[in-house]
């Protein structure tokens, strides 16, 4: 392993405007990130041209730079206006933005920014010295250990009730039942689509989140007049303490851990490493019913997994030629028309490049602390307008930017239902992180289920008694038991300090 580090520190040091691109795509991927409707994948897609002007092994630095900067960028505008920039910072605006919202946006920022980067090293450690050992385990993972592990995510929501199990359930059920819409995966029947041509392909799912958190809060504020207080306009960014970061140590280890597992997993991707981490944070909680309030560990899980995912989804591309997400896909399609082909023989044959890259999204993990900072507190100066100019430009810019997704206008009126839906069930105190969940883990978990069964000629036995998938499906049930057990405890405790 040292002969090809060497090799590849010797072609980064011989090769100055390297760093210069990683700047560059590290840059332009915090900026993409953090507009709604953009995201790292158009970043991602739009520089794929340019790098025939370059070498492939620059060009490869310049995607994987955009690809780590987007993944944080999300996070600024999640955080600031309860707007996902990306699908993968949809949990961090369950914490982040009621935290900013009580005058602690540059805190929320900090953590948002620190956790971003120790997952995102933490994910490229982990690339760099596991790969071959993660591709194998990647491979060993079908139908059934998918399913083990998208209901293991569900289970949570059991704890995010916001102190009622009744709601985080029927909210939970809720977005299970809305991700069933469109063609059976299987049969290719259509359901609950009503004759809509619209629905035939679901709903989609950042149509979805941004109405659920941008336009439901505007919803919100309006029906509220509510306006921005001046404690929420002066936002001073920086660093958590080292005291802070120790404070959440155990999270950020933790959601690294699982983002870098998760994103190891061909197609499963940054998003779903955030929603699962958030709910380990929650169910490893001495108090889940503080979740969605505003508190460090909601923030630190989902940015520490979904950076730390990064790193783990290049396994799959570079060791078995897989994409492990929808931007390494756009990747794939950036190292073919270079000629350069993943898989197993790439790490031996162009050593260079590979451990090149590995160099490269270090170094973009570092510069991201380093831009990430300035970019956050341009984006909090919006915030010194007032909100009656702030709220529309909101609206604006996601219709734009969901219609941008696939120039199509019923992605704009799913966005304009769901935010009717998001404000529905903020005035009915349902937790929308619950929704939220069933609508991104409901397609993983019914899909693996069906495939599966037919895998194992619909033997339940055989099915769940593979190892892996045992394992996360006893860890469920014990988790939904806790969840159970956890409320009927805080209820006691509430009837006690009533009586």
């Amino acid at each position: 392993m040292l002969e090809p580090f060497a090799e590849a520190i010797a072609y980064m040091i011989g090769n100055p405007t390297t760093f210069l691109l990683i700047v560059f795509a590290v840059i332009w991927g915090i900026t993409f990130g953090s507009v709604p409707g953009l995201t790292g994948i158009v970043g991602v897609a739009l520089l794929i041209p340019f790098t025939f002007v370059f070498d492939p092994t620059e060009g490869l630095l310049l995607l994987g730079g955009v690809y780590v900067g987007s993944t944080f960028g999300g996070s600024i505008s999640a955080i600031l206006f309860n707007t996902p920039g990306s699908p993968e910072a949809a949990c961090t605006a369950l914490d982040g933005y009621p935290m900013a919202k009580r005058g602690q946006a540059g805190r929320a920022l900090g953590i948002a920014l620190s956790a971003s980067a120790i997952g995102g090293i933490f994910g490229t450690v982990v690339l760099t010295l596991f790969a071959p050992p993660m591709a194998r385990l990647a491979l060993s993972f079908g139908p059934p250990e998918y399913f083990a592990l998208a209901v293991l995510g569900i289970t949570a929501i059991s704890g995010i009730g916001g102190g009622s199990l009744l709601k985080g359930l029927t909210a939970g059920l809720l977005g299970l039942g809305v991700a069933t819409i469109g063609l059976d995966p299987i049969t290719g029947m259509q359901r609950y689509t009503f004759g809509n041509l619209g629905l035939l392909t679901g709903v989609s799912f950042v149509p979805a989140i941004i109405g659920m958190f941008a336009l439901a809060e505007v919803l919100q504020r309006v029906s509220e007049s509510h306006h921005t207080p001046e404690s929420t306009t002066k936002v001073s960014t920086q660093l958590p303490t080292f005291r802070e970061l120790l404070a959440t140590r155990i999270t950020l280890l933790r959601s690294s851990t699982v983002g870098a597992i998760i994103g190891a997993l061909p197609g499963v991707g940054a998003t779903t490493a955030a929603f699962i981490s958030y709910s380990e944070a929650v169910r490893w909680s001495k108090h889940p019913e503080a979740f969605g309030t505003g508190i460090a560990e909601g923030i630190a899980a989902p940015e520490a997994a979904n950076n730390s995912a990064v790193g783990g989804s290049m396994i799959p591309l570079l060791a078995l030629g897989i994409p492990g997400s929808a931007t390494t896909a756009v990747m794939l399609g950036g190292l073919t028309i270079h000629g350069i082909i993943p898989g197993p023989l790439l790490m031996q044959q162009n050593s260079q490049l590979v451990y090149s890259v590995f160099i490269g999204m270090m170094l973009a993990n570092v510069l991201m602390l380093l831009f990430g900072l300035p970019a956050a507190r341009y984006f909090a100066l919006i915030l010194r307008a007032p909100y009656a100019l702030v709220g529309p430009a909101i609206v604006v810019l996601c219709m734009t930017g969901v219609y941008a997704l696939n120039s199509n206008p019923f992605d704009v009126a799913v966005m304009l239902l769901m935010g009717a839906t998001g404000f529905l069930l903020r005035r009915l105190q349902y937790p929308v992180a619950s929704f939220i969940i069933g609508l991104v883990l409901g397609p993983i978990a019914e899909l693996s289920l069906r495939q599966g069964l037919m895998i194992v000629d619909y033997s339940y036995w055989a099915f769940a008694s593979r190892p892996i998938t045992a394992v996360l499906l006893l860890a469920s049930l014990a988790s939904l038991v806790y969840g159970f057990y956890g409320q009927y405890r805080r209820h006691r405790a509430r009837q006690t300090a009533v009586g």
